[in-house]
């Protein structure tokens, strides 16, 4: 059986570290004697990437940190491993859930099948998911987003940055909550520039997640859009998507990034001037909201939405760069206002 790891420090792992790393026994906070076994525990199941893709991952691990920061909660974490299957995940929920720990989150659509097992298993534990709403049950809070608005700003953001008329869309895998991505979008550019062109390409396609984890794909893929002149490139991808950042920093164009604030991603501090904006999905608030409620008494349930209007997605500006553009700053907050106020309805599907 392999071990769960909790990680105590802030840093960001490498990704090697990242895929290497075991998950689904116990771990070093799992002792069934002791103060520690009366203190309150909570774990996250990472997504494909696992933590130190410096996006999706990093930020659930986030507001894990933030829960045993301020809640005073014992945190575990378990990676995913190459290759694995729904028995894999089965089973590290499992091991998580045994060991005491309260809620127990799977991080990414692909944990849907296990938490529908385990939760059925584990009544009294409290099971979130991230990104999926086809699972349900009394003690399962899916945590979702409105990714399709926060792309739409982006594709505003691109379509004003970009001096060529072409930008670039680089999506994972080619499932249905990639295409929200997309969506949104290509939306976004063609509803600022109706004469752009909007080159779009998947690394791979299910059951092959591989796009969401290796970054050779995403550079090799950004390239490719780079040389039919894309200067801006957004990438939809988890860890892949720092080589797409990579590849337009090297050429000298514009990357948005995703799920996290990417310009502050220590990982990626060599490419972060061309690191224009980034789609943030509020990962860590949710996961950290989701722990809060269990301590609290009041576990969450159900489905609980993070959008627009409540700044559940959204751009980043942490680059000065963006922040000195203020024609394009301008048409982000006049976009994000219609869409707040009903006047633009984004679409979830190409």
């Amino acid at each position: 059986m392999r071990r769960i790891t909790r990680i105590t420090t802030v840093g960001i792992a490498s990704a090697a570290l990242a895929l290497s790393a075991t998950a689904c026994g116990k771990s070093s906070n799992d002792s069934g004697s002791g103060s520690d076994s009366k203190a309150a525990k909570a774990a996250i199941a990472y997504d494909i990437g696992g933590r130190g893709d410096q996006s999706f991952n990093d930020a659930a691990y986030a507001g894990l940190k933030k829960a045993e920061d301020e809640l005073d909660v014992k945190g575990a974490e378990a990676e995913p491993s190459a290759g694995e299957g729904d028995a894999d995940k089965v089973q590290r929920l499992t091991s998580l859930a045994r060991a005491g720990n309260n809620p127990v989150i799977g991080v990414g659509f692909a944990y849907a099948p296990a938490i529908k097992k385990v939760a059925e298993q584990f009544p009294d534990t409290t099971f979130g998911i991230i990104d999926d709403t086809s699972v349900t049950g009394k003690n399962v809070a899916n945590l979702v987003f409105n990714e399709e608005q926060g792309s739409y700003l982006a594709g505003v953001a691109a379509a004003k940055a970009s001096k060529s008329g072409t930008v670039g869309f680089i999506g994972g895998v080619e499932v249905p909550l990639i295409k929200k991505f997309e969506a949104g979008y290509v939306q976004g550019v063609k509803d600022t520039n109706p004469k752009a062109k909007v080159l779009t390409q998947y690394l791979t396609q299910p059951p092959n997640f591989d796009g969401f984890a290796k970054p050779d794909l995403g550079k090799a893929a950004a390239q490719g859009q780079l040389d039919k002149g894309a200067d801006v490139i957004y990438a939809a991808a988890g860890l892949a998507g720092s080589g797409a950042i990579e590849a337009a920093s090297k050429a000298g164009k514009w990357s948005i990034g995703v799920d996290s604030d990417q310009y502050n991603q220590a990982g990626l501090k060599a490419y972060k001037d061309s690191i224009l904006t980034s789609v943030t999905k509020d990962v860590s608030d949710s996961v950290f909201n989701l722990i809060k409620s269990v301590k609290d008494g009041k576990p969450q349930t159900g489905e609980i939405r993070y959008g627009l209007a409540t700044d559940g997605v959204g751009l980043a500006d942490s680059n000065p760069k963006y922040k000195s553009m203020t024609d394009l700053i301008a048409a982000v907050d006049k976009a994000k206002k219609d869409i707040v106020d009903g006047k633009i309805t984004v679409k979830t599907t190409p």
